[in-house]
């Protein structure tokens, strides 16, 4: 594994000035890669879209759904049976009460067992913020200079990250796994 560190800027304008800053600095070109990183949700993990298979607040809608039907066709058999006793109703119109109490039990019940974060402190943050990575292949040694000409250049969200580094690239990013700040250098997300 090689030791990398990266930084985030807005523009590519932006990352290719970092890039030459590096470059004055003694690095050389097949250690420094710049690539755009998409926003959150946007990398195709999936055939239709998306990062996750499932919304993580979304798990116990069916065990919510499964409990709105019982609820809902019971109430709606007392409503059809009501209906059929008082007005002398057809017997279809029992069972037809009771399909729809059971539809819109399933539906207030999968609703009721959806969670979202409370606030803003206990929401989900996306693993990193879109925008232009500079990433700089390093030696123990040299890490530090990578995260201050980085920094020096406009970098945000300045990482270290342990990865595969193949053909001038770092071959194995994930952009779901959350960076790793650079302790003097992290910053707070912007």
């Amino acid at each position: 594994m090689s030791l990398i560190i990266a930084g985030r800027f807005q523009t590519f304008r932006a990352a290719e000035s970092a890039a030459q800053k590096l470059f004055a600095r003694g690095f050389v070109e097949e250690d420094v890669t710049l690539f755009f990183v998409n926003p959150s949700g946007q990398h195709a993990r999936h055939p239709i879209g998306g990062d996750v298979g499932t919304d993580a607040g979304a798990s116990a809608a069916p065990k919510g759904a499964g409990k709105g039907v019982t609820i809902g066709a019971v109430a709606g058999a007392v409503v059809g049976a009501a209906i059929f006793a008082v007005f002398h109703a057809p017997l279809l119109v029992s069972v037809i009460a009771a399909g729809v109490g059971a539809y819109v039990g399933s539906l207030v019940g999968a609703m009721s067992h959806t969670k979202k974060p409370r606030d803003a402190a206990h929401a989900e943050e996306p693993a990193r913020h879109a925008g232009v990575l500079v990433a700089v292949h390093v030696a123990p040694e040299t890490q530090d200079q990578a995260s201050m000409v980085l920094r020096e250049a406009g970098g945000m969200d300045i990482e270290r990250a342990s990865g595969r580094w193949k053909q001038g690239r770092w071959s194995d990013f994930d952009p779901l796994q959350p960076p790793h700040p650079v302790g003097e250098f992290a910053q707070t997300r912007a």
